[in-house]
């Protein structure tokens, strides 16, 4: 480990954070999508090395030995791949991979013998759910050697819509492929979201204002509100915004509340461990005061003399 290590910090300026982390903090890792569920975990061996900005990293011991990942915001499945290419060819150059001339590079995950890469692609897909053709593109893509997973990797649910959309398998497959493979169906998906969208608004009107009105209603006034109901309301109020049909509310504030309102952000940010209700009224009271409503001004009174 100290070895793998020091050739990431001879790499880029990362710094450690996972050593000695406590629960929270792996928890806020996790949540923000920088360590993957097996690091969740205490464990000795494990390490992650992180850059400045937050957008490369090096997981220690996960599912692999090494695990480097990159993110950048948009479809920018390119640009991703190079800044982990680039750290790959550091790493390589200071330590020896498993590596077969036949097959490729040797990883724990059958899946992932080959290339040894994943790209994946989130993606907020309310229109598809709601008009029940999510599974069915799943199950195509499931075909072409994609596949669709929760909002945080394998295992986990979609909440709030929220899905990665990624390549299944690795061998025989040059990254350049993949990638391009990806960005096509990606783009597919998304034209395809957008269509199911204008359905729902030209179809179902009423439906789609009634869900986006109900669901800033309850982020605006509730007491309690769990995880999972923040995270579906205000995917449906993100729905609204990108409908047309909310105004006041701007898309990147939601954006920022869907990192928020999750368990870890809001006790970090509250400086304590919580209990369920606590935090559920913490989440509460913090969309209520982003998204709460102040009452109309009253009319100014005039007292007129002739």
């Amino acid at each position: 480990r100290r070895r793998v290590q020091a050739a990431a910090r001879a790499a880029l300026p990362f710094q450690e954070l996972l050593a000695d982390a406590p629960p929270l903090r792996r928890q806020m890792l996790f949540e923000d999508h920088l360590i993957s569920r097996h690091l969740l975990e205490d464990r000795p061996e494990a390490a992650l090395c992180l850059n400045e900005p937050r957008t490369q990293a090096v997981m220690i011991n996960e599912e692999d030995h090494l695990r480097i990942q990159a993110l950048r915001p948009g479809l920018a499945l390119r640009e991703a791949w190079a800044d982990a290419n680039a750290l790959d060819d550091a790493l390589e150059a200071e330590l020896d991979y498993a590596f077969s001339s036949s097959l490729g590079y040797l990883t724990s995950c059958p899946t992932n013998v080959g290339t040894g890469m994943r790209a994946s692609a989130m993606m907020h897909l309310p229109g598809l759910v709601l008009q029940n053709e999510m599974e069915p593109i799943a199950n195509g893509l499931g075909k072409i050697g994609l596949t669709v997973r929760g909002r945080w990797g394998e295992g986990t649910a979609a909440l709030g819509h929220m899905f990665q959309v990624s390549n299944q398998l690795t061998l025989g497959l040059a990254e350049a492929r993949i990638l391009a493979d990806l960005e096509e169906i990606v783009k597919e998906i998304a034209e395809h979201e957008r269509n199911a969208r204008e359905r729902l608004k030209r179809e179902r009107r009423i439906f789609v204002e009634d869900l986006a009105a109900r669901a800033r209603g309850l982020l605006a006034a509730a007491r309690l509100m769990t995880a999972q109901e923040a995270l579906e309301r205000l995917s449906e109020l993100r729905l609204g915004i990108a409908l047309g049909l909310v105004k006041g509310i701007a898309m990147p504030q939601v954006d920022r509340l869907l990192l928020e309102v999750q368990p870890a952000h809001l006790q970090s940010a509250a400086g304590r461990l919580m209990g369920n209700e606590e935090r559920d009224a913490a989440r509460a009271a913090r969309l209520r005061a982003e998204l709460g409503r102040r009452p109309p001004a009253q009319p100014k009174s005039e007292k007129r003399t002739t």
